[in-house]
């Protein structure tokens, strides 16, 4: 199957798909633009929406990028764990609290200003500060930071690539699975999966 013809969308309308499968990617493809947060404050989403945006840069999609934050705050809203925790972290709904308003210390601590109003590479800068481990800010001296950053940039991986179009990106047909998998040599593939690599483009 050539690149070109590879489309998430037309899989998905395929009779390898199963209902409740469908009804669950088309939901992500369809999902509004706008959302409202349910947990967190405005401030903190919004918080949340730009560091997502300096772990998961898509500028391919400036106008349209895949939606991380929403993910994210209904789990907490609703009161659901992601299945595991670091145990030197609090529960999920105080540990993103105490993180998101650490990141805005560290944004102090370095550039006197808050996390939104900083260029692109400072805010690059407080986002490595955070990920080396050892960032300014009275909340990392109760919280790990690197175990936090770890919790985040994992769960905003895991929503990115569970959207139909990061799965196209990457030439992703395994939800496509219904009629089950015969061709498991190496470098073999079913006739509904691409024959290409695309991220080694």
């Amino acid at each position: 199957m050539p690149k070109s013809a590879f489309s998430v969308e037309v899989l998905l309308a395929s009779a390898h798909v199963s209902g409740a499968t469908r009804a669950a990617l088309q939901a992500r493809l369809a999902a509004p633009t706008a959302y409202a947060p349910q947990f967190f404050s405005s401030e903190a989403y919004a918080l949340l929406e730009a560091v997502a945006a300096r772990l998961l840069p898509q500028p391919d999609r400036p106008t349209a990028p895949i939606p991380l934050a929403p993910a994210l705050d209904q789990r907490l809203a609703d009161g659901r764990a992601d299945g595991w925790r670091y145990d030197v972290l609090p529960p999920d709904r105080e540990a993103y609290r105490l993180g998101l308003g650490g990141i805005q210390e560290i944004a102090q601590a370095l550039f006197q200003s808050d996390f939104l109003l900083l260029d692109s590479s400072h805010q690059d800068a407080v986002v490595e500060a955070l990920a080396e481990g050892n960032p300014p800010g009275l909340v990392w001296q109760t919280i790990g930071a690197t175990r936090f950053f770890e919790e985040l940039l994992a769960e905003l991986t895991a929503t990115y690539y569970a959207h139909p179009l990061a799965q196209q990106e990457i030439g992703y047909a395994g939800f496509a699975d219904l009629p089950g998998w015969t061709r498991i040599g190496l470098d073999e593939r079913e006739a509904r999966e691409p024959d290409f690599y695309p991220m080694s483009e």
